[in-house]
């Protein structure tokens, strides 16, 4: 039975069953090669065994979902470039001539636009329309959003993952869209994790130094307008996170629920990842990060959750481009796990 509810997604999702992880590294020390060798591709193509639900892991129909959503929190200054970037982003996306569908082309993905929480009305063929409200309020003077709007932005997010799943995806990827999103993914972050936002706060679109220090004070204000809201992982996303942030976690819990292995872009998704993780433990099992963003902040994440990204690129530019690329090095994994010879396939003995 399909869940309905955000709490019967929570209590449907378990951790990876570690007789599992055990036998299909157990497959990859009998490969042809020394133990180990091929490290964290290893770690990759075991965890990707453990989760799949045949005998040998696939990655087919691989999807990214870029999520879309605007951000009140423009108003102060925090961003180098205008709220109405994020509509003409869209229409590129649509279009097919950002850096997201170049590389999506390259890893055999297809990229799915949702329009979660846009400030525009856009009428655009390929557009999923799930928008919860438009755009979320600025932060730095009330809450982005109600409870019951991270709910249904959350639920927004549930839906694509499972839509994915149904129509035989086996591997999903999380990219968004919204002019003023790191500011809200640093508020975030410093509530759930917990830190101060000047260790969080970054450069953005490409802020300078006076911007930063913009954004750092927006975001300490949001915290203290906040405050009383961020008692809970849902009320803290409601209170300074986005509607694009929020379908991203949906997309987390959703896919964990079913199974389904996630590949998180860089500062944004991750923000989003944190807040599903906050509020399920178990879904870091399902999550594969793909990149440390050069964003600011986003190695403190790593580092305080004990997560290892796949690259480090220097890249910060969003949109799901980061996880196109983790998708080609997970192809990579699974093609090791399934069609490298074993020792005994060739007649060699172990350690030999």
């Amino acid at each position: 039975m399909q869940p309905t509810s955000l709490s019967e997604i929570i209590g449907a999702i378990r951790p990876v069953d570690p007789d599992r992880l055990r036998a299909a590294q157990d497959h990859l020390d009998n490969l042809t090669k020394p133990r180990r060798s091929l490290g964290v591709l290893e770690e990759i193509a075991a965890r990707m065994a453990a989760l799949s639900r045949e005998a040998r892991p696939a990655v087919r129909a691989p999807r990214i979902f870029v999520f879309v959503g605007d951000h009140g929190a423009v108003e102060e200054g925090v961003s180098a470039y205008p709220p109405e970037v994020t509509t003409l982003m869209v229409h590129n996306f649509l279009a097919g001539g950002a850096a997201i569908n170049v590389l999506a082309r390259r890893a055999g993905a297809e990229v799915r636009v949702v329009d979660v929480g846009m400030r525009d009305r856009v009428d655009v063929p390929g557009l999923i329309g799930r928008n919860v409200r438009r755009g979320a309020g600025n932060i730095a003077r009330g809450p982005a959003m109600s409870l019951e709007e991270a709910e249904q932005a959350l639920m927004a997010g549930t839906e694509m993952a499972m839509q994915a799943d149904s129509e035989g995806s086996t591997l999903i990827g999380l990219g968004e869209m919204g002019i003023g999103n790191t500011t809200s993914s640093a508020a975030l972050y410093a509530a759930l994790l917990p830190c101060v936002p000047r260790e969080i706060v970054g450069k953005g679109t490409g802020l300078d130094a006076a911007g930063v220090e913009r954004k750092i004070e927006t975001v300490t204000r949001a915290l203290a307008v906040n405050r009383e809201r961020l008692t809970d992982p849902l009320s803290a996303l409601a209170a300074v996170g986005g509607l694009e942030i929020a379908a991203i976690a949906g997309c987390c819990l959703g896919a964990a629920a079913r199974g389904l292995p996630v590949v998180v872009d860089g500062f944004i998704s991750g923000a989003g990842a944190l807040t599903a993780m906050r509020m399920a433990p178990a879904v870091r099992d399902y999550l594969f990060f793909s990149h440390v963003s050069a964003e600011a902040g986003h190695r403190l994440y790593f580092a305080r959750e004990g997560l290892r990204p796949m690259l480090d690129l220097d890249m910060r530019l969003g949109e799901g481009t980061g996880a196109a690329i983790g998708m080609q090095i997970i192809t990579d994994a699974v093609a090791i796990y399934n069609e490298m010879a074993t020792f005994a396939d060739v007649g060699i003995e172990p350690g030999a």
